[in-house]
């Protein structure tokens, strides 16, 4: 129980951060598009409690930690309403507002990453700020990835189906009310990882270099 309680002091903050940001994305870039949806229910806003779901962000994240012993962990957050026909282009305009999620956990991913830099250089070697800043860098990789998985109904599988032709874009739509229990399957059997693991080295080694100048002055 000790373990479980650091591990969501660690974590509470990144993960809210994360979470927030990631929803607010894709609500502000929706309605730059042309969909208040989002805007008009609340849901463009910082404040966490619009898009915490109490069962999916905290009770079966809480009780896989416990029941796996941390082996295994998933959740989610409250999705954000999307009315994708009102859209000024719907088809293209999909491929945008689902990577606005992503695109802010990477963007998260990058301060985090800054955060600690800054540590090393003032040299704090405080235990609890060290390990919530690669706790922070972790949790946006993870939905970074995550969420960039090509089906539906996460956002990697609307960039793809935005990509599609017609045709193909209406049988690919099929999959979406069975693609929370394919990536469910996938994570329980472990098998995610071969998708999760290569994405998250490969872009936190763009983040490594992107911040490389700054590592350079501290070393």
């Amino acid at each position: 129980m000790n373990e479980l309680i650091q591990t969501l002091a660690v974590y509470a903050i990144p993960v809210i951060f994360a979470i927030t940001l990631h929803e607010s994305a894709h609500a502000y870039v929706a309605r730059y598009f042309g969909d208040d949806t989002a805007y008009s229910r609340g849901r463009l806003s910082l404040n966490p409690l619009k898009h915490i779901d109490p069962v999916g962000t905290l009770l079966i994240p809480a009780a896989l930690y416990l029941m796996t012993g941390g082996s295994f962990l998933f959740g989610y957050a409250k999705p954000v309403p999307i009315d994708f026909g009102r859209l000024r282009n719907p088809k293209r305009d999909m491929a945008w507002v689902a990577l606005a999620g992503p695109a802010s956990n990477f963007f998260m991913a990058l301060l985090w990453m800054l955060g600690s830099y800054v540590l090393m250089m003032l040299q704090i070697t405080e235990p609890f700020l060290v390990r919530m800043a690669e706790g922070g860098i972790l949790a946006n990789l993870v939905m970074f990835a995550l969420n960039l998985f090509p089906i539906l109904p996460l956002d990697g599988g609307r960039v793809v189906a935005s990509l599609l032709p017609m045709k193909q874009f209406i049988q690919f739509s099929r999959i979406e009310p069975y693609g929370f229990f394919i990536v469910l399957g996938l994570m329980f059997l472990k098998l995610f990882n071969y998708w999760l693991v290569p994405v998250m080295i490969v872009t936190d080694g763009l983040l490594q270099l992107l911040l490389s100048p700054l590592k350079f002055l501290i070393n």
